[in-house]
C-alpha cells in the first residue's frame, strides 16, 4: 500500500490526477473544457475511467459520497454529449454543457481535496477525516470558485463572438 491506498486507489489516483491536468490545461487555454480537443477528449476520456475505477473502492465499507459524484458525474458528461448529438435545448445548449463540462471539474476537486487532506503530508494528515470541521471552509472555497468560473464563462462567451476551436466548423454569421 502507497499512503494506505490500493493498487486500485493507485490507479484510480494517477488517472484523476491526468483528467484534473487536462481539464486545467483545456479551462486555461480554452476558458471551458472543449471535449472536441484533444485536451478535452483527454480530459472526459480520463474522467469517465476515474468514475469507473472508483466505484468498486469501498474504504469505508460501502457506497459513499464519493461514488454518488461519480454517478452525477456521469450522468452529467452523458448530458453534455447528448445535448450537441440531439440537437437539445436549443440556444441555451451550449451554455448549458459548458456548464455541465465545468461542473464534472468541480466533481473531481472535492473528493480530491477530502482525499489529500485526510492522507497527507503522510503520517500527519491535516485533517483527521473527511468530516472534519476544519475542511467545511475549503469546500466551502471550493463551491464558490465554481460560480466565479460559471459566471466568468458565461459573460465571457456571451461577450465574445466565439471562436471555432480545432475540430470544429467555423461560426456562420448572419449577413
Amino acid at each position: 500500500m502507497i499512503y494506505g491506498l490500493t493498487s486500485l486507489g493507485v490507479v484510480h489516483t494517477a488517472i484523476s490526477l491526468v483528467a484534473l491536468g487536462a481539464g486545467a490545461v483545456s479551462l486555461v487555454r480554452y476558458k471551458e473544457i472543449a471535449p472536441q480537443t484533444s485536451v478535452g477528449r483527454l480530459y472526459v476520456a480520463t474522467t469517465t475511467l476515474v468514475c469507473l475505477t472508483g466505484f468498486p473502492i469501498m474504504q469505508h465499507g460501502g457506497p459513499g459520497p464519493a461514488h454518488v459524484l461519480g454517478v452525477l458525474t456521469l450522468l452529467t458528461l452523458a448530458f453534455a454529449w447528448a445535448v450537441p448529438r440531439y440537437g437539445l435545448l436549443g440556444g441555451k445548449g451550449p451554455a448549458l454543457v459548458r456548464l455541465a463540462y465545468s461542473t464534472t471539474f468541480l466533481f473531481h476537486l472535492v473528493p480530491t481535496l477530502a482525499e489529500s487532506t485526510t492522507r497527507l503530508p503522510y503520517g500527519h494528515p491535516l485533517f483527521a477525516s473527511q468530516d472534519a470541521e476544519g475542511l467545511k471552509p475549503f469546500t466551502t472555497a471550493l463551491f464558490l470558485s465554481f460560480a466565479v468560473l460559471a459566471a466568468v464563462q458565461y459573460f465571457w462567451f456571451r461577450s465574445q463572438s466565439r471562436k471555432s476551436l480545432p475540430g470544429e466548423a467555423a461560426p456562420v454569421r448572419a449577413a
